[in-house]
Protein backbone atom coordinates (compact mmCIF):
# COMPACT_ATOMS: atom_id res chain seq x y z
CA UNK A 1 0.00 0.00 0.00
CA UNK A 2 1.52 3.13 -0.77
CA UNK A 3 2.11 5.86 1.63
CA UNK A 4 -0.77 8.35 2.23
CA UNK A 5 0.33 12.05 3.67
CA UNK A 6 -1.62 13.79 6.25
CA UNK A 7 -2.26 17.54 6.49
CA UNK A 8 -2.17 18.86 9.93
CA UNK A 9 -5.91 19.23 10.30
CA UNK A 10 -6.39 15.23 9.50
CA UNK A 11 -3.12 14.36 11.18
CA UNK A 12 -5.37 15.64 14.63
CA UNK A 13 -8.60 13.85 13.46
CA UNK A 14 -6.82 10.64 13.34
CA UNK A 15 -5.22 11.43 16.56
CA UNK A 16 -8.61 12.12 17.84
CA UNK A 17 -10.38 9.17 16.51
CA UNK A 18 -7.20 7.21 18.13
CA UNK A 19 -7.95 8.59 21.49
CA UNK A 20 -11.44 7.90 21.61
CA UNK A 21 -10.91 4.40 21.41
CA UNK A 22 -14.26 3.02 19.86
CA UNK A 23 -16.10 6.24 21.04
CA UNK A 24 -15.37 8.99 18.38
CA UNK A 25 -18.26 10.27 16.13
CA UNK A 26 -18.52 14.00 14.54
CA UNK A 27 -19.98 15.84 17.59
CA UNK A 28 -17.37 14.41 20.20
CA UNK A 29 -14.48 14.89 17.67
CA UNK A 30 -14.66 18.10 17.03
CA UNK A 31 -15.17 18.69 20.99
CA UNK A 32 -11.90 16.85 21.47
CA UNK A 33 -10.59 18.88 19.10
CA UNK A 34 -11.41 22.07 19.92
CA UNK A 35 -10.63 21.70 23.82
CA UNK A 36 -7.26 20.19 22.85
CA UNK A 37 -6.32 22.97 20.40
CA UNK A 38 -8.29 25.94 21.44
CA UNK A 39 -9.41 26.42 17.89
CA UNK A 40 -13.15 27.07 16.63
CA UNK A 41 -13.41 24.50 14.05
CA UNK A 42 -16.94 23.60 12.52
CA UNK A 43 -18.52 20.40 12.17
CA UNK A 44 -18.22 19.96 8.65
CA UNK A 45 -14.59 20.18 8.51
CA UNK A 46 -14.61 17.07 10.86
CA UNK A 47 -16.95 15.31 8.33
CA UNK A 48 -14.74 16.52 5.57
CA UNK A 49 -11.93 15.22 7.37
CA UNK A 50 -13.61 11.62 8.44
CA UNK A 51 -14.50 11.02 4.91
CA UNK A 52 -10.95 11.35 3.64
CA UNK A 53 -9.53 9.22 6.17
CA UNK A 54 -11.85 6.60 5.62
CA UNK A 55 -11.40 6.96 1.76
CA UNK A 56 -7.47 6.67 2.11
CA UNK A 57 -8.09 3.47 4.43
CA UNK A 58 -7.12 4.68 8.13
CA UNK A 59 -10.45 4.62 9.65
CA UNK A 60 -13.81 2.60 9.30
CA UNK A 61 -16.75 3.31 10.64
CA UNK A 62 -19.98 1.48 11.59
CA UNK A 63 -23.84 2.97 12.39
CA UNK A 64 -24.11 2.80 16.74
CA UNK A 65 -27.95 2.63 17.52
CA UNK A 66 -30.66 4.69 17.24
CA UNK A 67 -30.58 7.35 20.55
CA UNK A 68 -33.50 9.06 22.24
CA UNK A 69 -31.63 12.09 22.75
CA UNK A 70 -31.03 12.34 18.90
CA UNK A 71 -34.47 11.79 17.78
CA UNK A 72 -34.10 8.22 17.08
CA UNK A 73 -31.47 8.75 14.54
CA UNK A 74 -28.50 6.92 14.65
CA UNK A 75 -24.58 8.39 15.39
CA UNK A 76 -21.94 6.92 13.13
CA UNK A 77 -18.20 5.98 15.17
CA UNK A 78 -15.16 5.69 13.85
CA UNK A 79 -12.09 3.55 14.70
CA UNK A 80 -8.84 3.85 13.73
CA UNK A 81 -7.55 1.28 11.03
CA UNK A 82 -4.09 -0.73 11.75
CA UNK A 83 -2.65 1.35 8.40
CA UNK A 84 -3.82 4.67 10.10
CA UNK A 85 -2.11 3.67 13.73
CA UNK A 86 1.32 2.77 11.07
CA UNK A 87 0.49 5.93 9.80
CA UNK A 88 0.61 7.72 12.94
CA UNK A 89 3.77 6.26 14.18
CA UNK A 90 5.24 7.19 11.11
CA UNK A 91 4.29 10.69 11.62
CA UNK A 92 5.80 10.69 15.33
CA UNK A 93 8.98 9.10 14.14
CA UNK A 94 9.51 11.91 11.57
CA UNK A 95 8.72 14.43 14.03
CA UNK A 96 10.97 12.89 17.48
CA UNK A 97 13.47 12.92 14.34
CA UNK A 98 13.39 16.05 13.66
CA UNK A 99 12.93 17.37 17.24
CA UNK A 100 16.03 15.56 18.32
CA UNK A 101 18.08 17.20 16.23
CA UNK A 102 17.23 20.63 17.12
CA UNK A 103 19.91 22.63 18.56
CA UNK A 104 18.75 25.49 20.94
CA UNK A 105 18.48 28.14 21.10
CA UNK A 106 19.96 29.17 17.88
CA UNK A 107 17.78 31.99 17.06
CA UNK A 108 19.45 35.08 16.21
CA UNK A 109 18.18 37.91 18.92
CA UNK A 110 18.07 40.44 16.11
CA UNK A 111 15.39 39.31 14.61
Amino acid sequence: MKRNYLGEFEELVLLSVAVLDGKAYGVALLQEINAQTDRNIQLNQVHAALQRLEDKGMVASAMGEPTAERGGRRKRFFQITPYGLRTLEDIQNIRNSFWSRLDYPKIDPSL
